[in-house]
């Protein structure tokens, strides 16, 4: 499985491997040594070794530039012309985000005498390095992944099949859903000034399931290949499309990460338990370090706030656990008239936010927002390559009502009792991606960047 895992990530560059194994050797000695220690300032010491270390490499690989670039900016503000001397134009190795996060959680529990640390480096290594879920998660706590890589693992027929299931509708979701719209969505960016405000607002919507489908997809990929090795990994979406307000949303989108940030962030800072006002500091900070997990742009810190003044009314009315434990249409088929109108209102939110998280700098984005509110005039949009929207607009309902009917168990697609019905839906998403797939576009996964 290390092996495996190292030559999957060697595979685009094998340099950066050494990244990867440093930041394991630091956290497994890191960990014994909180392990080791009684005294709470020794243990304290050991885990700030593991998060200078993860941090820097992390700031040094993405952020670098940005900070240098922002202080140039900042001083030609007060006409200081100084010039970039310092950038340094390094590659951002792929999945550093996930796995430098995925190390630190297993530090953070130690100290906080949730885990005990293992002592088989194999494991740990094969645990830091795992391909399926390497370089765009899900981000796996010790407690889950760990432990069973080092327990005995036997093979299951009924959990290979549900594996490839998931990979099949992953494969769906990136190539039919993402990648078709991927052109489209990027012409509409890139041209935002010569278009209307309908267009536009097509422009944003298909990117809200572009890169649904993008990165759900990944996910369902690496939960289904590591169903083939006999692990299962956390579940990253639960449908987000289908929430009823904001905080909902971050309950059911790349939950992985939100988890990070609660768990390890949100509550050592005192979570919802301190003062109203204190709970919105954290609110804040939690989703402004969120944004610039995303990236050095300032585009994403617009997004993390925007996201934040979203979410801070609903927890200041209490509403922000209210659906926790339940899905849209809980006990019927067809949701009622207001979760209808509550979900529309919650994915307008979202992705109008996605603005700012897809344009390439902020003057875009409020140049797009103002282009949208200033241009009222419809116009009928047409690929530039000849493709008929009308096609890909039954595509997404179809997609969305699918997965309407999945939103109770995100794990079990093509969940049909006739043995006839479910190859036919096999056959039918093969030929789709078939029918789909155009060999002339970028096929990377957008989160790979993160």
């Amino acid at each position: 499985m290390l092996f495996a895992s190292y030559l999957f990530y060697g595979w685009w560059d094998w340099r950066f491997l050494s990244l990867i194994l440093l930041s394991t050797l630091v956290d497994y000695f890191v960990g014994l040594k909180i392990h080791a220690n009684e005294k709470k300032s020794a243990r304290k010491a050991w885990l700030w070794v593991t998060v200078i270390f993860n941090v820097g490499l992390l700031g040094f690989f993405k952020y670098f530039n940005f900070f240098v670039d922002s202080w140039v900016d900042m001083f030609a503000m007060f006409g200081y012309n100084m010039q970039s001397t310092w950038t340094l134009r390094v590659i951002l190795p792929i999945g550093i985000s996930f796995y430098t996060f995925q190390t630190m959680s297993y530090s953070f529990d130690i100290y906080y005498k949730k885990l005990t640390p293992t002592r088989d480096f194999l494991s740990f290594a094969a645990f830091v390095s795992f391909f399926p879920q390497l370089v765009a998660g899900p981000i796996e706590r010790a407690s889950n992944l760990l432990s069973q890589i080092t327990h005995k693992r036997t093979f299951s027929y009924d959990q290979s099949v549900s594996g490839l299931k998931l990979i099949l509708w992953g494969l769906f979701k990136k190539v039919v859903i993402a990648d078709s719209l991927g052109p489209m969505v990027d012409d509409i960016f890139a041209n935002y000034a010569d278009y209307p405000a309908s267009t536009l607002i097509l422009g944003v919507t298909m990117f809200s399931f572009q890169v649904y489908g993008d990165f759900s997809g990944y996910s369902d990929i690496a939960i289904g290949t590591a169903k083939l090795f006999g692990i299962e990994l956390m579940s990253n979406f639960k449908f987000p499309n289908f929430s009823r307000n904001v905080a909902e949303y971050w309950q059911r989108w790349h939950v992985s990460l939100s988890t990070w940030f609660r768990h390890y962030v949100y509550i050592p800072l005192g979570g919802s338990r301190v003062s109203k006002l204190k709970s919105v500091r954290n609110i804040i900070i939690i989703f402004l370090v969120s944004g610039f997990w995303h990236g050095a742009n300032w585009t994403f810190i617009f997004w993390g706030a925007f996201h934040a003044l979203a979410f801070i009314p609903v927890f200041l009315l209490g509403r922000n656990t209210i659906y926790k434990n339940n899905v849209v249409g809980e006990h019927s088929f067809f949701p009622s008239l207001k979760e209808i109108g509550q979900v529309i209102l919650t994915f307008g939110i979202v992705t109008f936010s996605r603005i700012f998280f897809r344009s390439e700098s902020i003057t875009d984005a409020f140049a797009f927002i103002k282009r949208i509110v200033s241009d009222f005039s419809y116009e009928v949009y047409y690929h530039p390559m000849g493709y008929r929207m009308i096609d890909y607009y039954i595509l997404i309902a179809v997609f969305v009502i699918y997965e309407y009917r999945m939103r109770k168990d995100e794990r079990v697609p093509f969940k049909f009792k006739s043995k006839v019905v479910r190859f036919i839906a096999y056959a039918i998403v093969v030929l789709l991606m078939m029918l789909f797939y155009d060999d002339g576009i970028d096929r990377s996964f957008i989160y790979f960047q993160f």
